[in-house]
């Protein structure tokens, strides 16, 4: 059995911050608010390594999973929308099926078959109109290393302005 690290690659790098996307609180039409939003995830990356470098990485111990916050500016647009964002396929390699969407929840499956090959399911809830958790699970291969990912992630409505924070343009499905 490999070794295990928790460092993402660019290749994962990219999907998170896509999954922070498809955690926008513009999931579908009439839900979350206009402004500025704090989003914060936490990702815990599980990922043998190749043999060559299982003796190389053997002292040293993986780092604990980290939360992480950013900001995101939401436009009337979005929480306008009727449809849920998906991940950017071009991106990662991932298609997004809807699988259930409700007045405060919405669950989805997505299938990738890029640098990424395997599925995984995310789960979106609303507690309000300035709250919102969820979480997303992968398993499969990322750049041919078996990989299983875990992030959990809430977003909190911050204000209306969004000063230099410009609203992220979500593709639609």
């Amino acid at each position: 059995m490999g070794n295990k690290m928790v460092m993402p690659g660019k290749t994962l790098l990219g999907f998170v911050a896509c999954v922070l996307v498809l955690s926008s609180p513009a999931a579908w039409a009439a839900h979350g608010k206009a402004g500025l939003w704090n989003v914060t995830s936490t990702t815990s990356l599980d990922m043998t390594m190749p043999p060559g470098m299982q003796d190389h990485m053997k002292d040293m111990k993986a780092p604990a999973p980290e939360s992480h916050t950013t900001q995101m500016c939401m436009s009337q647009e979005e929480v306008n929308s009727d449809r849920p964002p998906h991940i950017d396929q071009r991106q990662t390699g991932c298609d997004t099926h809807v699988t259930s969407m409700s007045g405060t929840s919405l669950s989805a499956e997505l299938t990738c078959n890029g640098a990424m090959k395997g599925s995984g399911h995310m789960r979106l809830t609303y507690t309000g109109a300035e709250h919102y958790r969820g979480s997303y699970d992968f398993k499969g291969t990322v750049e041919n290393n078996p990989t299983t990912m875990r992030t959990t992630f809430h977003g909190d409505w911050v204000k209306a302005d969004c000063g230099d924070v410009r609203p992220y343009r979500l593709r639609t499905q």
